[in-house]
């Protein structure tokens, strides 16, 4: 069982940057793919990025790719996503998530365990 913890969401306009953080329980972290996941108001739920346990390995979705950054610290048991040049169309709930394995990483449905997301809220 991994329990996440998301913190780091907030208010902040348009350019601006804020870091997002997930902590993890448990003592197999390293093991988890993690992935950060958002969703906007009346949308559905989208692949953000991923970070692979065993190699550190990045994905990232093109709507946030050379803006957003996602590492990982194994000795704390979190996951961070770091976040530049946010715009009003990044306002969501953003969720972390933790799966075994990187196959089908860009699926929600893939990952076993979900935080209970965190409001980033970007003003134009």
């Amino acid at each position: 069982q991994v329990q996440l913890v998301e913190s780091g969401g907030g208010m902040v306009q348009a350019g601006g940057s804020l870091r997002l953080s997930c902590a993890a329980s448990g003592r197999t972290f390293s093991t988890y793919t993690m992935g950060w996941f958002r969703q906007a108001p009346g949308k559905e739920r989208v692949f953000v990025a991923a970070i692979s346990g065993s190699s550190g390995t990045t994905y990232y979705s093109d709507s946030v790719k050379d803006r957003f950054t996602i590492s990982r610290d194994n000795g704390k048991n979190t996951v961070y996503l770091q976040m530049n040049s946010l715009k009003a169309e990044d306002t969501a709930v953003y969720y972390c998530a933790a799966k075994l394995g990187t196959y089908n990483y860009l699926r929600g449905y893939e990952y076993t365990y979900w935080g209970q997301g965190t409001q980033v809220t970007v003003s134009s």
